[in-house]
């Protein structure tokens, strides 16, 4: 049992944090399940963190991460054969595995492409980046680990629409993160959001 989740059951309860079965040479991942205003499933690498990121001297002590989806309660992530699902355990290892192989890091902030093509997630999931950032909805549930000498901390996998992740570069991440916010939005996975910068008021010519 890793040390990582015997600290998150201490903190959320015995009964509410497991392990999910993966592939050989994948990252293990943790699930949580939370009860909010409304539930939450969290799916969560567990041992990114073994990996020291190499950080800029700026974000020194920020250097172990972990990343994590939020999952609404409607979702039935049970059924990892389901294509409009399983995206999210195929990128979450992913992604684990090319900061890894690339020797290189993560932080609040960054973004990235789904793959080259820039395809949708799924059939409901119409984003097509993925925006990281510290935890929102879950800032008090997902407070940093300290582990040894180690301060573990969580990075939310957030998608985002196109205009969104231009609005995020030309804008800075806290404007991205505030509109955000402001159109309550956060990093619980949602099928059925518009883009946040998508105009209130539509006005005919």
């Amino acid at each position: 049992m890793s040390e990582l989740k015997d600290t998150l059951k201490a903190r959320f309860g015995e009964h509410r944090v497991s392990e999910l079965l993966v592939k050989e040479g994948e990252t293990p991942l943790l699930i949580i399940s939370l009860e909010l205003r409304t539930p939450v499933t969290i799916v969560m690498t567990n041992g990114l963190s073994n990996y020291r990121m190499p950080v800029p001297e700026k974000l020194e002590g920020e250097d172990y991460n972990e990343l994590y989806f939020c999952l609404p309660s409607y979702w039935e992530w049970e059924d990892t054969s389901n294509p409009e699902m399983n995206w999210v355990f195929d990128w979450i290892q992913r992604l684990a595995k090319h900061v890894i192989e690339k020797k290189t890091w993560f932080g609040h902030g960054h973004t990235m492409p789904c793959g080259s093509e820039l395809k949708t997630l799924s059939n409901t999931m119409k984003q097509n980046h993925f925006f990281l950032t510290n935890p929102i909805l879950l800032e008090n549930e997902l407070e940093k680990v300290q582990l040894g000498d180690k301060s573990i901390h969580f990075l939310a996998i957030v998608p985002i629409f196109i205009k969104e992740f231009e609005f995020k570069q030309s804008r800075g991440t806290f404007k991205f993160i505030r509109k955000l916010v402001n159109k309550g939005v956060s990093e619980k996975l949602d099928d059925f959001r518009d883009s946040v910068t998508k105009s209130k008021w539509r006005f005919k010519s």
